[in-house]
């Protein structure tokens, strides 16, 4: 378990003083995946080097599985980091070596045996689909193939937590997929708990349990991928959201809105939530049969967040308020979110 507690970092002094981390605290659990996201200069790598004190908190307490390193001596402090791996954006690998001495780095260095480092590193190349490339050099692969080397590097020592600072950042789409599904693979066949530090809302959305938003070096909102995609809180989460799910009413219908209302003063703008098995429920059709009021669909999106499926949708409904209230009542005893969209502000 990682748990990090009010977490403060401040570079330079008196009019040069930056604050670059304002009391962050977090707690993650073994085996989760964990997403921070953030625009740049929010404090997402800042904070990521505090975990493993290649920053050290000017405030705040780190703790790797109940350990404060603060606490520690340099020689503890070695022997700690060895539970924490580290992937990086631009890889970071060492183009003289080869594959296999890039991954036997850590091992070299912590003088274990060789046979040992040649059944480790044989192992771990396996384990990310690298055993034919063994003998080449970081010059000669993919970048995808370069970030499974920086993997299986961060691997070598045994981590109990993985660090990935923006680690799919410089990859096309379709590697950036085949790499999250091996962090995916390293959670679930190794148990190892994961932190992702990132901007791209879609790697949240596809690999993390939990997210936290941070902005200005605080974390803004915080809790499970489904919860913050369904119902984003901040200004700041909305924008990221909507990178993904858009919500926004398109402005040529924005407009049909508004004349319509000005023209019938009975139609209401809904927004309905549905998440998991609400999503199944033929909710329209059965309001339209057992309700005295008209429906009618003007935007939405259907997808699926952690294996679970959620549905957003602009509705409208017509027809007299009361009616309109019983609707509403419905509504919310099937466990659907539904809230009033002001016509005016859509």
């Amino acid at each position: 378990m990682l748990v990090l507690k009010d977490i403060h970092k401040v570079y330079g002094k008196d009019s040069k003083r930056v604050e670059a981390l304002k009391g962050i605290s977090l707690e993650i659990g073994q085996g989760e995946i964990f997403g921070v996201i953030g625009f740049s200069g929010a404090g997402k790598s800042t904070l990521i080097r505090c975990v493993n004190l290649l920053e050290r908190p000017t405030s705040g307490e780190v703790f790797i599985d109940g350990v404060n390193l603060q606490h520690l001596t340099a020689s503890q402090l070695r022997k700690e980091r060895k539970k924490i791996g580290m992937i990086f954006q631009q890889f970071n690998l060492l183009n003289a070596k080869t594959v296999f001495k890039n991954v036997a780095m850590p091992l070299i260095i912590d003088g274990r045996p060789k046979e040992e480092i040649e059944k480790r590193v044989n192992a771990l190349l396996s384990f990310v689909g690298l055993s034919d490339k063994a003998k080449q050099y970081p010059d000669q692969l993919s970048g995808g193939q370069k970030q499974r080397v920086g993997i299986a590097r961060a691997l070598a020592t045994d981590p109990h937590i993985l660090l990935c600072d923006e680690a799919t950042s410089a990859l096309d789409p379709d590697t950036t997929q085949s790499i999250l599904a091996l962090l995916k693979k390293v959670r679930d066949e190794l148990g190892i708990t994961i932190l992702m530090i990132t901007h791209e809302m879609n790697v949240i959305r596809d690999i993390c349990d939990k997210v936290a938003v941070i902005d200005g070096g605080v974390i803004v909102e915080q809790g499970s991928v489904l919860d913050v995609f369904s119902e984003p809180q901040q200004e700041i989460t909305k924008n990221f959201v909507r990178t993904i799910i858009n919500d926004a009413i398109p402005p040529t219908i924005k407009a049909l809105i508004k004349e319509k209302h000005q023209e019938n003063d009975s139609m209401y703008l809904y927004r309905v939530l549905f998440k998991g098995q609400s999503t199944h429920l033929p909710l329209l059709s059965t309001i339209a049969k057992r309700f005295p009021i008209d429906v009618n669909v003007i935007h939405g999106t259907i997808t699926e967040l952690q294996g679970i499926p959620f549905g957003h949708l602009i509705i409208e409904f017509q027809g007299e308020p009361s009616a309109i209230e019983q609707v509403l009542s419905y509504i919310r005893q099937q466990e659907v979110t539904v809230r009033e969209v002001d016509i005016h502000g859509a």
